[in-house]
């Protein structure tokens, strides 16, 4: 992504931004992690100065986070150790160092590769999962209680448990936040309202002294670093070296996984590339540094990346800014942090993660594939339920079962011809396209092995009929095979042969031919089995072009019905909507225009997204066109009447030029339109009284002319 002058002032006011909302982020989770609040401020300037150094990420944010700090946490209490105390501010650093050396471990065996086995799917899952979770710890602080930890049911439970610190003056400023900011977020994106919100809050402490009626503010800040002998820290990691290293470890993928998958979600968002072992690196030179400074492991900041995007970030320049405003902070405004309310700041945070769920992702999937859709549920279930690792696990078994089932059942089609096209076209897709007459072309999408090639039989066998002569595979997506594949291959052909039905093995890569050879095969190639194409494939059977299809001979109606076929082929059971989504485009260029000719309609149609497009398809989408501008109210600048006219106008048109092509063609247009009639009648029947009735009264008008 080139850098442009006008990133500059995005770049720091994002920075100035996600530095302020990282106060109270990184206070709390420091507590969470059994530290005094300081350190997470510490946390939040060397750590991510270091991570801006390392990173091939231009907007991602490190710092201070959720997950390792609920680890740590819940590790010390394990250990016994209590927080606050001497005991935990020395082994909070030890077991981010270590967790350091775990990143450099996975940085040298390429650990993060991995991630190029994630499918976008369980990106969106998990981060929204992620997202969720996170705003769920923060609940309780809009209302005056504790932020909590854990997963979906434990944080329900803490929320309710909360409701007894219920204040309404603090719930009125979180949700106010929230709101306010989600209404701005759409009037004025670029608007620095987070900044303005914070300030609001502080002058609220100031003026009218809110903290009085039971709003919490931040708590105070102590600054310095503690000091502790090295030999302090040695006795503590070796006295719990098991613990640390197998906490270390955990923390590590979860630091891995979580950050990866979020920065790559922001690449695929704005479409450029991260490296993912140079992030696993910046990682571990973040938490080095972390260690430095005596805070627990960092990670990255879903909360803080969603503002920086939020508010235009295009580069690392911002995570300079934070770190120098951070310090700044440090040097000069402690003293002011104790004004700022924490539920204003909560509002802040959770508005940014409500920006980062991508249920966008699952409603496309459900549109589209369900598998995608079953695998996003199920790993945003999982982050919810079972944690950040567990949730990740899912997802990727799940992915990988899905390649699994596309492996085993590929796509697989059969084929056919449309006369006055060139090609084979899907049967199934293409109306219009015919089988070849005593032929089967069956279309075959996919590497050939052990678990596929008892279906790809089955599916061949199926589809002979009595009178069938010749079987011919597009082998085109077939990219390897077998020995399994291959010798059933050669049974098939057998099977074949001995009911005088030739097969044939097409349009493959000739790396398949050696694979034959070298599985025992052979015989395929040496029998004439195996051929370069489908037109030679039934060269050599005997079906020579124009190929003899089953139905009728042909006609100037199949020459007309070939020109409906791109809809339905491009859009399947969607060609109707794609039609009216073209018609409302074409409307719209009418209506800027102001012209309303039926040159300039003809023009208009020529114009839109789709281009050019066929008679029968032309006379579909006229019926939309007319159906649009019938039930549009009525304009000064627009003269309905008059549209409609012309429309009529230009149907008569297409009718003329179909039916100049032969009798059987007009038949056809005729019997097209019922068909439109119908999916009218179906998908819109409020409308389809309407449709008829303007469909008589402009016949009428035509009449009487």
């Amino acid at each position: 992504m080139k850098y442009k002058k006008e990133y500059i002032k995005k770049d720091i006011i994002s920075g100035i931004v996600v530095a302020l909302v990282s106060i109270p982020i990184s206070m709390g989770y420091a507590q969470v992690a059994g530290l005094a609040p300081v350190y997470g401020l510490y946390g939040s300037v060397l750590p991510i100065l270091v991570y801006a150094l390392f990173t091939s990420s231009p907007q991602f944010v490190f710092g201070v986070d959720a997950t390792p700090a609920a680890l740590v946490g819940g590790a010390l209490l394990g250990m016994g150790i209590e927080p606050y105390t001497r005991e935990a501010s020395i082994l909070v650093p030890i077991i981010t160092m270590t967790t350091a050396v775990c990143l450099f471990i996975f940085f040298l065996i390429k650990a993060g590769r991995l991630v190029n086995y994630i499918s976008k799917s369980v990106m969106g899952g998990f981060i929204s999962g992620i997202g969720c979770t996170i705003i769920l710890m923060q609940v309780p602080k809009l209302f005056g209680g504790n932020a909590g930890t854990g997963e979906i049911f434990v944080l329900l439970y803490h929320i309710w448990g909360e409701l007894e610190s219920f204040n309404l003056l603090s719930a009125a400023l979180g949700i106010g936040t929230v709101v306010i900011l989600r209404i701005f977020r759409k009037i004025a994106p670029k608007f620095p309202m987070s900044v303005v919100m914070m300030a609001a809050g502080a002058a609220l402490t100031a003026f009218f002294h809110i903290d009085k009626y039971g709003v919490r503010l931040l708590p105070k800040v102590e600054l310095g670093i503690e000091h502790f002998g090295i030999s302090e820290y040695f006795h503590m990691f070796f006295e719990n070296a098991e613990e640390i290293i197998v906490l270390a470890i955990t923390i590590s993928l979860v630091i891995m996984a979580q950050t990866l998958l979020a920065t790559n979600n922001y690449a695929l968002k704005y479409n450029y590339k991260v490296d993912n072992n140079r992030e696993v690196l910046a990682y571990a030179a973040g938490n080095f540094a972390g260690a430095l400074v005596g805070c627990c492991p960092l990670n990255g900041s879903v909360s803080r990346s969603g503002i920086a995007d939020q508010y235009g970030c295009k580069s690392q320049l911002m995570s300079v800014t934070a770190g120098i405003t951070m310090v700044l902070v440090l040097m000069f405004g402690t003293g002011l942090l104790g004004y700022l309310p924490v539920p204003v700041l909560t509002g802040i945070v959770i508005t940014a993660l409500m920006g980062i769920v991508e249920f966008g992702i699952a409603k496309k999937a459900w549109e589209s594939d369900k598998q995608e859709f079953g695998i996003f549920v199920a790993t945003f279930a999982g982050v919810l339920v079972l944690g950040t690792i567990y949730g990740v696990i899912i997802g990727m078994v799940l992915s990988f079962i899905a390649v699994i089932v596309r492996a085993v059942v590929p796509s697989k089609a059969f084929l056919g011809v449309i006369q006055g096209h060139e090609g084979f076209h899907n049967l199934s897709r293409n109306r219009n396209a015919r089988p070849i007459r005593q032929t089967v072309i069956y279309r075959f999408s996919g590497n050939l092995f052990f678990a596929n090639i008892g279906a790809f039989q089955e599916d061949i066998e199926n589809s002979v009929k009595e009178d069938t002569r010749q079987v011919i595979v597009d082998a085109r997506g077939i990219g390897s095979i077998d020995i399994t594949a291959a010798e059933r291959l050669v049974v098939l052909k057998r099977n074949l042969n001995a009911r005088n039905i030739y097969f044939y093995l097409t349009e493959h890569a000739d790396a398949v031919n050696d694979q034959l050879r070298a599985y025992g095969a052979g015989a395929l190639i040496e029998e004439g089995s195996v051929r370069r194409t489908i037109q030679t494939a039934l060269y050599a059977a005997g079906v020579e072009n124009p190929y003899p299809l089953e139905g009728d001979s042909g006609s100037a109606a199949d020459e007309i019905d070939a020109r409906i076929a791109e809809f339905e082929w491009a859009y399947g059971e969607g060609a109707g909507e794609k039609l009216e989504e073209l018609a409302k485009e074409v409307a719209q260029k009418l209506v800027n225009s102001g012209d309303y000719s039926l040159e300039n309609i003809v023009k208009a149609e020529k114009a839109a997204s789709w281009g050019y497009v066929s008679l029968l398809d032309e006379d579909a989408l006229l019926n939309q066109l007319e159906l649009y501008f019938s039930r549009l109210e009525k304009q000064d600048s627009i003269n309905i009447d008059e549209i409609e006219k012309r429309i009529e106008q230009r149907r008569r048109m297409i009718e003329e030029n179909v039916k100049s092509l032969s009798p059987e063609a007009l038949e056809l247009l005729k019997r097209y339109r019922k068909r439109i009639e119908r999916r009218i009648k179906e998908k819109k029947p409020e409308y389809y009284e309407h449709y008829l009735e303007l469909r008589r009264h402009l016949k009428e008008e035509n009449t009487e002319k």
